[in-house]
């Protein structure tokens, strides 16, 4: 299959969204599917104000339109709602090709916690995105029935998986926290507003917290918070390393759609503390025993408590957190990729012919 990807979300950025993306298509790839991209590095960009390792590009509609056309695609994936995707969206709808779109990211809540405006004055311009997608790619059930509360209800699985080579319980832990006062509690995403950090650093708990990541607020949060160990950006070994070092995982996020570094964590045997919403109430479950309560032992804790979710997460089976983190497999979210994929392909293929 000829699939064209167009994302405004790609690397130098670090982030669940960017790493699922180049995952996937090195996975399509190595299928023997041909993959063409459109993204940032391909156009003049700007910072995006408030977060000046995410640029976009300026201008991108006739970019994309002469990328598109000269690659003939049969089907195009738009993984995100800015320009590019928007540009893409009205090449394909100009040239009847069939689209399929994804939801990583809760436009509306960032966009509110930003302006200072309701999420209700964002979420027509979602359903407008994405009524014209032959399907809607969503990383949980969850997410799928919050999207249809919102009007978009053509939403199809796609998972989330974790490369097991990497991250796992057999590594040392990462050398400058090896020594801390423990427990250690360890944080790891982008340091911005919308990850909610402060309910975690302002946790009272003993022990040493840790944040992995870089972002906007990082320099207003070491100034704020002396005592908290802030490493900046990690990946690879030294980042699986970091797990390893870690008591308990803390993910404090009350907006991201799914949060692929809990996975990470609990792969490498950490459980995970959160609140009990979307995201954490997917992976750990309510009990703490998965979503399906399918698991013997506790993985992590969920509390509106943070705190108390901290302290009863201490007491979970790292070994049982390891095995289930590593069920989170890269080649079933692909299956699950090109699944909705060539469906959409056909649907729209049986329907010109029917038109026809």
């Amino acid at each position: 299959m000829r699939l064209a990807l167009c994302t405004d979300a790609w690397a130098p950025q670090v982030n669940g969204v960017v790493r699922t993306l180049t995952t996937t298509v090195d996975r399509l790839t190595g299928r023997g599917h041909t993959i063409e991209l459109v993204t940032p590095s391909q156009f003049f960009t700007v910072a995006l104000p408030g977060y000046s390792e995410i640029r976009l590009a300026m201008a991108p509609r006739f970019g994309t339109r002469r990328r598109l056309h000269a690659f003939a695609p049969d089907i195009v994936h738009i993984a995100t709602e800015g320009p590019i995707g928007w540009s893409a969206r009205a090449w394909c709808k100009a040239r009847g090709v069939p689209f399929t779109s994804a939801f990583h990211t809760r436009f509306p809540d960032y966009a509110a916690m930003r302006t200072g405006l309701s999420p209700a004055h964002f979420w027509p311009l979602m359903r407008r995105f994405h009524a014209s997608s032959e399907a809607v790619l969503v990383s949980t059930p969850t997410l799928a029935a919050e999207l249809a509360e919102h009007g978009i209800v053509h939403t199809r699985r796609w998972s989330r998986g974790i490369d097991n080579t990497l991250f796992h319980p057999g590594h040392a832990p990462h050398p400058d926290l090896a020594a801390l006062p423990r427990p250690i509690m360890l944080n790891v995403g982008r340091v911005a507003v919308e990850k909610n950090l402060g309910a975690f650093l302002d946790a009272d708990v003993p022990g040493t917290k840790v944040v992995v990541g870089d972002g906007p607020d990082l320099a207003t949060l070491r100034a704020r918070y002396p005592h908290v160990v802030f490493m900046g950006a990690l990946s690879g070994e030294p980042l699986a390393r970091a797990y390893c070092a870690a008591d308990v995982f803390v993910f404090p996020s009350r907006t991201d759609t799914f949060g692929l570094v809990m996975i990470e964590a609990l792969a490498c045997g950490v459980p995970v503390a959160a609140f009990p919403v979307p995201g954490p109430l997917d992976i750990v479950g309510p009990a703490g025993l998965g979503p399906d309560h399918a698991l013997a032992r506790p993985v992590g804790a969920l509390d509106n408590d943070l705190a108390l979710a901290i302290a009863r997460a201490q007491d979970c089976d790292r070994s049982c957190a390891a095995v289930y983190g590593a069920s989170y497999s890269w080649d079933n979210a692909t299956d699950q990729f090109i699944a909705a994929i060539s469906e959409a392909f056909a649907r729209r293929k049986a329907a010109l012919q029917t038109a026809a």
